[in-house]
């Protein structure tokens, strides 16, 4: 399953300029449950209005300056949300990095699965 696209306005970086004013964030979401389609209960899956709603709480709540510990505070918090997923992968995209040039994209991207997956 997957969510991507969350955007929100967060102040995460390590310029103070970064912290003081923040910037659009870009978080997706993929993760993969115990028992995908095994039935048709609620209870076996994840709601995406549930995973969106725990990643705009994160981007716009307490600033972390390293984007790679943003990224595994989410997958901390989904895994230990959702019982339900057995393994997630979280990508952080920063487009208005304060590079000073141009580029697309930056941004990191982490693997977790839980340790009885």
């Amino acid at each position: 399953m997957f969510l991507r696209g969350i955007e929100a306005h967060g102040r995460h970086g390590v310029f103070e300029a970064e912290r003081r004013e923040g910037q659009r964030f870009i978080v997706d979401v993929d993760w993969w449950l115990y028992r995908p389609a095994a039935t048709d209960d609620m209870r076996d899956t994840v709601c995406y209005k549930a995973i969106f709603d725990i990643v705009v709480a994160l981007i716009v709540g307490e600033p972390w300056r390293l984007i790679e510990t943003f990224a595994a505070r989410i997958a901390t918090k989904l895994l230990e949300s959702f019982p339900a997923i057995a393994a997630l992968n979280v990508t952080v995209h920063k487009p208005d990095a304060p590079i000073g040039g141009r580029f697309a994209d930056v941004g990191v991207s982490l693997f977790r699965r839980r340790s009885d997956a």
